[in-house]
């Protein structure tokens, strides 16, 4: 049995945080949340607050403090990385990051589903401004900047890795993302899937994150810089959507839409999350051969996670759900010719 760590969670609130929090409190761990103190504290873990893009916050809240692990969901570019390793006094044992797919889709080339070594093809050109794919280029670019500071100093000897994680599903979920598809399922309209919903989707359960990162805490070797954490499966998003409807017990009704009618008739791309190309899909390969991480295929969580979003009282709506009735009558245009 691995002796109790002390570790750390950097953000370790919300949709990953609070699952990975769970697992390492259950596995006997001490552990620490890093936050703005704006989530409730989660039950078991000590809190600190501090601003992590002030290192004068972080000074306050962590000098001179150990910790075996540190986990990091924050790390968004290589200012992040080194503002938190530079804080004075602070010594930190393993160190892991929490990445993400975008490093594969800035690419410019793009050959899914992505192993890690796509991770060093060249990066596209930035996208115009102002437009969804450039806020997507932005996070990616950011991304690939921390790994590289992380590459950096796991060279000059610090334990250090990173997991590269698609579209993270689980209950408090504050992009909304699925909630957008399982809305539109219970108000009866017919979801809009600019392209059809044929390709390929891969999302990781946060549950499994959370059990991966206790797996490391665990002191397992790692190879590898780099894993990829996902679901073993790839369902089409229509398949995966019909899943959903299961759950939910209605009908699923969906409708092929082409994005550029979709755009003339002034409707917001996003209402399908799922759709376009900004939808990582990153091979867990390498992580199930070299680390053990098995992830729960999607048909054992989906339901847990429908179920939750069910329960939310006076759920929020996603962002794109206020131009619900122009979509009804786009729909009712197209079906009528």
């Amino acid at each position: 049995m691995t002796p109790p760590l002390d570790i750390l969670l950097a953000g370790g609130s919300g949709l990953m945080g609070e699952p990975t929090a769970r697992a390492l409190l259950g596995a006997g761990h001490r552990v620490t949340v890093l936050s703005r103190g704006r989530r409730a504290s989660v039950p078991g873990a000590r809190t600190l607050v501090a601003d992590r893009g002030d290192s004068a916050s972080l000074a306050i809240a962590l000098g001179g403090l150990t910790f075996d692990l540190v986990v990091d969901f924050l790390a968004y570019d290589g200012a992040d990385v080194t503002r938190l390793f530079d804080t004075p006094g602070l010594r930190i044992g393993r160190y892991v990051m929490i990445s993400t797919g975008q490093v594969y889709l800035i690419g410019e080339s793009r050959r899914p589903p992505f192993v890690e070594p796509d991770a060093g093809i060249p990066v596209m050109r930035e996208p115009e401004q102002d437009t969804r794919a450039h806020a997507n280029w932005v996070y990616g670019v950011g991304k690939r900047a921390a790994e590289a500071e992380v590459m950096r100093r796991r060279e000059a000897g610090q334990e250090a890795l990173a997991l590269r994680l698609p579209v993270v599903q689980g209950a408090k979920d504050g992009s909304r993302r699925l909630w957008a598809y399982l809305q539109r399922m219970l108000d009866g309209g017919p979801i809009l899937l600019p392209g059809g919903g044929g390709h390929a989707v891969r999302f990781v359960w946060a549950e499994d994150v959370g059990r991966a990162v206790a797996h490391l805490a665990t002191g397992v070797s790692v190879p590898s810089f780099a894993y990829n954490l996902a679901m073993p499966d790839e369902p089409a998003l229509l398949e995966f959507l019909s899943m959903g409807a299961t759950c939910l017990g209605v009908p699923l009704r969906t409708l092929d839409a082409d994005p550029a009618e979709c755009d003339a008739a002034g409707l917001d791309e996003r209402m399908s999350p799922y759709s376009g190309p900004w939808c990582s899909r990153p091979d867990p390969a390498l992580a199930r051969a070299e680390l053990g991480f098995e992830t729960t295929p999607s048909s054992i969580w989906l339901p847990e996670v429908v179920r939750a979003h069910l329960s939310e009282t006076a759920p929020e709506p996603h962002a794109t759900y206020a131009q619900r009735a122009l979509e009804i009558e786009f729909a009712r245009r197209i079906e009528g010719r």
